[in-house]
């Protein structure tokens, strides 16, 4: 007989589910305090790429980037109205935080000034830099353009510039910005019609004259640029020009203004650059302190002695020379003659009839036109020995092309170069390299004309204004083609005056004009003019404007 199976007994192990309370347990909040401190010139790390002056050096593939620690800004406009457009600068990251988000680098560290400009294009539809000439405007427009272009806020731009300077833009794109394809707007008006028409080419560059010819195309109503750029921008100075007229036609959103001497003559000249700006916002009719006041947003200005502290000093030196005995014969006659013949004019003298005795006096004053003496040439001569002994590099600029080539039959011994208006165009840039690398070549003779804007000559520590311009501006413009960024040492400034005559004359009126241009960017409010009046031409000679011409 089998085992009986075991007994199961089924027990009951349900339990009612136990009462649950829930309730949140809160903690005061922790204030928090944060303090970022900014490292010691002594506690950066110098690095393998860092060079004088604090700039950085390129690295194996020929590029930099910028130091970290270094933040710039981008400050809103103070014309901008809505909340959103003031918060939209206000919460943008530092430019050098853009330019990491966008993977932009550089073939030289900027300095801190070019990186402030930057910012201050960036943020502006209408703005004028007007660093003094030698700081870099070039390159901080190329990269605000290429940081507009990464973000999509610019896709066509148009760039105007004098002629001799389109390559160079094309240069300096490719240096700063690489990856913006560019294109040079030339030849005959088929192909310039194509070029305009290309969609491939992010910015199109192109010279005034030209811009002047294609008017109908470039202002009708199906084009339209995001950015218009005007380099050497007092060319539009003059409200009345045609070159002013179709400028401000353009369509465009943006227009940006390059100059390094937005006040030429007289406050007309900045009145007529925002009149392609903003047309409308400033007038003839204002004085000094209100335009500076007005004009202040939109205009940056920096001087090379404020924010270049590492750059080479630049001498000044006033040579008076006194003419030799035979020219000041001539230059007494001439004078004595001249201002005799206007005094007889009386009712009939005009300012031109003026304007025609000092260029006879300046002229006589650099060569005696019976017998070809000249102080100045010899006192230049003498000079030039010591700058070729030591192996340096001189210019000398004169506002005449025939007191050139005279002074090149003189100075042949020095490894004489021309660079002027009757130099073709295509010519110009191979006398600029033979100058840079030809050691026997130790002076070059330059124009005012040709050589006041857009040349990179900091190779030269000499230079010599063998006679004075009517406008400082175009002198210092002039000046700064050696005294400039990459100096390798002191540049020493020679102005050429005559004692004694016109010129010395002139030399005071000229430095009475200089106070203008500070005036306006100090607020300051002063009656100086920078043009020569009237009266101050006149008062050359001590003559008195005629009757009719005062009324």
């Amino acid at each position: 007989m089998g085992d009986p199976g075991p007994e199961v007994v089924t027990l009951d192990c349900s339990m009612k589910a136990p009462r649950v309370l829930s309730f949140r347990v809160g903690l005061p909040a922790v204030r928090v305090r944060s303090c970022h401190f900014e490292p010691g010139e002594a506690a950066r790390p110098a690095g393998p790429h860092r060079a004088a002056g604090g700039r950085r050096r390129p690295d194996n593939r020929g590029r930099v980037q910028l130091p970290k620690h270094r933040r710039t800004r981008i400050r809103p406009p103070r014309d901008l109205v809505r909340l959103e457009d003031r918060f939209f600068f206000l919460l943008q990251p530092p430019l050098e935080r853009l330019f990491q988000v966008e993977r932009l680098d550089f073939p030289f560290e900027p300095f801190p000034y070019q990186l402030d400009g930057i910012a201050f294009l960036y943020a502006r539809h209408a703005a004028v830099l007007a660093d003094e000439m030698g700081l870099g405007k070039t390159m901080q427009a190329i990269t605000a353009i290429r940081l507009l272009a990464r973000r999509r806020e610019v896709q066509r731009v148009l760039l105007v510039c004098p002629k001799p300077l389109m390559t160079n833009w094309q240069r300096e794109f490719a240096l700063w910005a690489p990856e913006i394809p560019t294109a040079l707007v030339r030849g005959g008006p088929t192909r310039r019609r194509w070029i305009w028409n290309q969609p491939s080419a992010l910015v199109k560059i192109a010279n005034y004259e030209l811009v002047l010819r294609d008017d109908q195309w470039l202002t009708g109503g199906e084009n339209h640029f995001d950015l218009v750029v005007l380099d050497e921008a007092q060319r539009i100075k003059n409200q009345r020009s045609s070159t002013h007229r179709v400028a401000k036609a353009i369509p465009r959103t943006r227009a940006w203004a390059l100059t390094g001497t937005p006040v030429e003559n007289s406050t007309d000249d900045l009145v007529g650059i925002f009149d392609f700006l903003l047309p409308g916002y400033l007038s003839s009719q204002m004085n000094v302190h209100q335009l500076g006041a007005a004009s202040g947003d939109f205009i940056l200005r920096r001087t090379k002695d404020r924010v270049l502290t590492d750059l080479p000093p630049k001498l000044n030196r006033d040579a008076r020379i006194q003419l030799t005995p035979q020219q000041w014969d001539t230059y007494r006659r001439a004078e004595d003659e001249g201002v005799l013949c206007l005094e007889a004019m009386g009712e009939e003298i005009t300012i031109h009839h003026v304007f025609e005795l000092v260029l006879r006096l300046k002229q006589i004053c650099n060569f005696d036109p019976a017998t070809g003496e000249s102080a100045k040439t010899e006192q230049l001569a003498s000079d030039m020995e010591e700058v070729a002994a030591s192996g340096q590099k001189a210019i000398v600029f004169s506002q005449w092309v025939k007191t050139l080539e005279r002074l090149a039959e003189r100075l042949g011994r020095f490894g004489v170069l021309r660079y002027h208006g009757r130099i073709p165009t295509g010519q110009r840039d191979a006398v600029i390299e033979q100058f840079r690398s030809d050691s026997s070549k130790h002076v070059l003779l330059m124009s005012y004309g040709a050589g006041s804007v857009g040349l990179n000559l900091q190779f030269a520590t000499y230079v010599f204004l063998f006679d004075r311009w009517w406008n400082p501006a175009v002198e210092d413009q002039a000046i700064n083609r050696a005294h400039r960024i990459g100096a390798a040492g002191p540049v020493t400034v020679t102005r050429m005056i005559a004692e004694g005559t016109i010129e010395e004359r002139i030399h005071e009126v000229l430095e009475e004009k200089r106070e203008l241009m500070d005036a306006i960017f100090s607020h300051a409010s002063t009656g100086v003019s920078t043009n020569l009046t009237q009266e101050e031409i006149f008062g050359l000679f001590n003559l008195g404007p005629s009757k009719r011409q005062a009324a």
